[in-house]
This record gives structure tokens, sequence and C-alpha cells, in this order.
């Protein structure tokens, strides 16, 4: 039987996937990149870096315990010095993210905004619940 994480973690996946692969996501996507206007190609570009940047901010904050030898504390993140720095960025990056890929797939493609918007939402499930697999590694409390 699987975990209750594992379990919450696939509630993100399966459906994620199944939309990303449904509508075709990716390859739409890259079809936009290849044939669009400079205003598409700057809002594709905005879209990647910021899902890159979002990518890369979860997987510093899921390291930290590693690279600073101590746990942070989730829970109160606003008084923590390293994470009350990083969390601020990271919301403003799957906002930004989000909303430049949801944009940019209804306006360049066949897929109009509100498959867009699902179609956005999907892979950022997607995503997210692959992330959220990620084992958190385990440092001894001080």
């Amino acid at each position: 039987m699987p975990s209750g994480h594992l379990t919450r973690q696939l509630r993100f996946v399966i459906p994620g996937a199944a939309i990303t692969y449904w509508l075709h996501t990716p390859s739409i996507f890259a079809r936009i990149w290849a044939d669009a206007a400079p205003l598409a190609r700057l809002l594709v570009g905005v879209s990647t870096l910021s899902g890159l940047l979002t990518v890369s901010l979860f997987l510093y904050i899921l390291l930290i315990p590693m690279i600073k030898g101590i746990p942070p504390n989730y829970r109160s993140w606003r008084e923590s010095g390293e994470l009350s720095s990083v969390i601020p960025i990271l919301t403003g990056s799957i906002i930004t993210g989000w909303a430049s890929l949801c944009g940019v797939l209804g306006r360049y493609s066949s897929l109009g905004y509100i498959l867009g918007i699902i179609a956005g939402s999907g892979l950022y499930a997607l995503a997210f619940g692959i992330m959220g697999l990620l084992p958190a590694p385990r440092v001894a409390r001080q």
C-alpha cells in the first residue's frame, strides 16, 4: 500500500500528466517558440526562465539542510534568514511562470484561453507533483 505522501503527490502527477499528454502542451509550446512573433518568443522565454527559476529554488530549499547543515524551520519561514528571502522570490517565479505560460498558450496556440489555462495548470501540477516526490534529506536536529 502506498504511503500517504506518495498518494498526495500522485494526485498532482497523474492528472497533470494526463492533461499535459492530452493537450500536447510541450509540442505546442515548442511550436510557438519556433513559429512565433517576437512578443510570443519573449513570453515563451519569460515562462521558461521562470519555470527554471522555480525548479532551482525548490531544489535549493530542499537541499538547504545539506548545504547549511541545519534543518530550516519551514513553519516559521518569515523568521528564517534564508527562507524569508527565497520564498517570496519562489512565489513570484511561480506566478510569473504560470501566468506567462497560460497567456502564451491561450494567445498563440489553437487551444484558446480556457484550454491554455488548463494546459498550463496541468503542466505545473505535473512539475510540482514530481518535485514533491523528491526525498528530503534528513538532518539530525541540534
